[in-house]
């Protein structure tokens, strides 16, 4: 067995590190011994050496499995500026390249094959995998295999075939959010043996928890930016809201920019490094950025919108202060709140017949005839259909993805589309042709020796493998592309980064359609469940913000942190001699009760420290007496 002497070797030799940051150690040794593990770590706590530093201290492939191609690519290059050897599988490789990439890892000294969880359809990849000697089986962002998570992906439900193809290989799961009851659910799909689950705290001593109620929450948020010095995120719901704030940020003298997945791949990885530099202080985002981030000094992270989740919150929230130095994670709240929050589980869960429709609608416009249609794939751009049809983008997605639960349709992540090229003459024509320039014979003389068919049909090319076989750099290929494209010598589709639609059966008429409980019933109730979970943190009014997410997450004997707006509010008035609410009466129920105009039973019961419970029973025995009543628009009243 590796010792513990040798691990630690390992993390100096390929990472530069003297010792294990809290929790990585057990997990390791764990890994080592062959058992299955469910790592739960919090954002930032280094989950990729738990299968990393194993991997470098035996013989073997380190199979990953991740949702995000540019994650991917990242990690690849980490890996490779170490002198380790890896490679990632994704749409926009040739299968050429995807031959030669699994060749190394059967036959070469490769050590990590990332691939998206789509990947596991792919019959290539399922024969070679028979032949590597796979080390270990890393499943990133695992709570995605739940459908009990708050971000449920049906893709991930193929991971569970990894334990039928090779049942003696281990398996390592990791999430930074993970309930209880997602946790047993992701074990029993991965087909866990001895599954084991290994929790680090969700403790994070140097971020402050913070919550405000406002009703200009732009003030609040220019008041906060103005206080709090260093790089920041602000995350938004939507795309147009995000591209209003950043604008407005700009008005207001601050160094912003917006980030959302509509813009182009390009354009997101450009502006995402210029905030990383240091060149914008604040990324202005939806939930697509942030996955991935290697960032340390983000010193608050603050929520313009609510949350659907508390696993989603931490998660982001979570991105504040890596450094360990102080830092703030403050959600902003209205004070109509749960009325604007409301209508969320039914974005989540649109009405039947709004996910039948989206279905009929997308095969209609697919040109798919009843009865036909299987396994056909083509580009969606999900926004401009959701406008066509007059629905929002978050309901088009989550029928789909409820239709995709249920066997009908699925659409990929947003993935890189490869480059496809055609010949527009035919092979005895093309010596006829006058080429403008040396690059533009080099390139095509790569394009016929490289790829079979491209005189007769579309075929994907890779770029960077013409660009190494031609002895030129990409742009020069490129370039040389769009001029044979200009003479007409060829039909060239440049590369793109959009989501693949596939139906996975024959077209059904509408009628026939069946949504199974499962998927939508009571998926449904889980999620209502969630945003209680998130609705209670942001409404609460004693107690401490860091206790109560760490007792969601299943934490035993957790102490409060002193540290989030509750502690230090609660300090601050001990340290004045003030009671900390008044003592719940009858009298003082009604003194309330009589003061203001407007004040719900909820609102009532935030007043007082007391258990809320004790409230509720003394406004109950109001009610018996006659002595107060509450109106139409749920307002309490004294009778007079």
């Amino acid at each position: 067995m590796t010792t513990e002497v040798n691990i630690v070797e390992k993390l100096h030799k390929w990472w530069g590190y003297k010792e294990f940051r809290p929790g990585q150690r057990e997990v390791i040794e764990r890994v080592l011994e062959g058992g299955d593990t469910l790592a739960l770590m919090p954002t930032g706590a280094g989950k990729s050496l738990l299968y990393q530093v194993p991997t470098m201290a035996r013989e073997g492939v380190c199979v990953v499995v991740t949702p995000l191609v540019a994650l991917m690519k990242d990690q690849v290059d980490a890996l490779l500026s170490r002198n380790i050897k890896a490679v990632a599988l994704h749409s926009g490789m040739s299968s050429r390249s995807i031959d030669i990439a699994l060749d190394n890892c059967v036959y070469g000294d490769v050590k990590f094959l990332y691939v998206a969880p789509e990947r596991l359809h792919n019959e290539m990849f399922r024969v070679r995998l028979q032949k590597m000697k796979v080390s270990l089986f890393a499943i990133d962002e695992a709570h995605c295999i739940s459908q009990w998570g708050y971000d449920f992906r049906p893709s991930y439900l193929e991971v569970g075939q990894l334990r039928r193809w090779k049942p003696d290989v281990p398996i390592l799961a990791l999430t930074a959010s993970a309930t209880d009851k997602v946790a047993q659910d992701v074990m029993q799909l991965l087909g866990f043996k001895d599954g084991v689950i290994m929790r680090s705290s969700y403790a994070r001593p140097n971020v402050s928890f913070v919550v405000r109620r406002c009703d200009d929450k732009n003030e609040q948020l220019r008041r906060m930016l103005s206080n709090v010095e260093g790089a920041a995120i602000v995350y938004v719901r939507t795309r147009e809201g995000c591209a209003r704030l950043c604008d407005w940020l700009t008005e207001e003298g601050f160094s912003a920019q917006f980030y959302h997945a509509g813009l182009p791949h390009e354009e997101r990885a450009l502006r995402q490094e210029e905030w990383q530099r240091g060149q914008k202080r604040i990324m202005v985002a939806t939930n697509a950025f942030g996955m991935g981030i290697d960032k340390s000094d983000v010193r608050v992270v603050i929520h313009y919108d609510m949350c659907s989740s508390l696993e989603a919150y931490y998660q982001e929230a979570g991105r504040a202060g890596r450094d360990g130095k102080r830092s703030y994670a403050t959600l902003l709240i209205q004070s109509d709140q749960e009325r604007a929050s409301s209508g969320r589980v039914e974005c989540d869960f649109p009405p039947l017949e709004v996910i039948k429709s989206v279905y009929d609608t997308i095969c209609a416009r697919m040109m798919i005839p009843y009865g036909e249609g299987a396994g056909v794939a083509r580009e969606f751009n999900l926004y401009e259909y959701a406008k066509s049809v007059a629905l929002s983008a978050d309901v088009v997605r989550n029928s789909i993805k409820i239709l995709a639960m249920n066997g009908y349709m699925s659409l990929s992540d947003e993935r890189e589309n490869s480059a496809r090229l055609m010949f527009c003459v035919s092979r005895e024509d093309l010596y006829d042709y006058r080429l403008r320039a040396d690059d533009m014979e080099g390139v095509l003389l790569a394009v016929m020796r490289l790829y079979e068919g491209v005189f007769s049909d579309f075929r994907p090319i890779d770029v960077q493998e013409i660009a190494l076989y031609a002895g030129y750099s990409v742009a020069r290929v490129r370039e040389a592309l769009k001029q044979l494209w200009r003479q007409h010598i060829i039909r060239y589709v440049p590369s793109s980064y959009s989501p693949i639609l596939t139906l996975l059966c024959d077209r059904l008429p509408k009628r026939d359609l069946y949504i199974a409980p499962d998927s939508y019933l009571y998926r449904r109730e889980a999620a209502e469940e969630r945003l209680e979970a998130i609705m209670n943190y942001a409404l609460m009014e004693s107690g401490c913000r860091s206790r109560y997410i760490q007792e969601y997450f299943g934490e035993k004997e957790v102490a409060d942190c002193g540290v989030c707006d509750l502690c230090i509010e609660r300090r601050k008035r001990a340290k004045e001699g003030v009671e900390s609410a008044p003592q719940v009466s009858a009298e003082r129920v009604l003194e309330i009760v009589g003061a203001e105009e407007e004040i719900t039973p909820r609102d009532l019961v935030r007043r007082f420290s007391a258990d809320p419970k004790v409230v509720v029973a003394v406004v109950e025995e109001l009610f018996e007496q006659e002595k107060i009543y509450t109106t139409k628009g749920g307002f309490l009243r004294i009778k007079r």
